[in-house]
């Protein structure tokens, strides 16, 4: 009898957690992952894309690689930079990552 009482007594006592109490901090995590990480990258991608995207003849932009130089041609996916006098490099738009100031690549050349 004695061991009856303290298993009912257990039973009674001791629901099963929620499910809202089991999935809360699963969601949690999801939601700090998705506003730290998933967000920002989101957002950034986008702004890459809208400065791709506004490339134009005669910009001074820097490539992912560290190359200066001035956009003398356009295509879909490539650009044509001009990176010293009559040397010329093939790159593809998603390598760009700045389009610098007008006068940038004159100021480094004289550094």
């Amino acid at each position: 009898m004695f061991f009856i009482s303290d298993a009912m007594a257990q039973a009674e006592g001791a629901g099963e957690p929620s499910l809202l109490a089991t999935f809360l901090p699963l969601l949690l995590i999801f939601a700090v992952m998705y506003f730290l990480l998933i967000r920002p990258q989101i957002k950034r991608q986008k702004e890459h894309k809208k400065l791709i995207e506004a490339i134009e003849k005669g910009d001074e932009v820097a490539t992912s690689g560290g190359i200066l130089g001035r956009v003398v041609n356009l295509g879909d996916t490539l650009l044509v930079l001009e990176i010293a006098e009559g040397t010329t490099v093939v790159v593809q738009r998603f390598a760009v990552s700045t389009v610098m100031p007008k006068g940038t690549i004159k100021d480094a050349r004289e550094a």
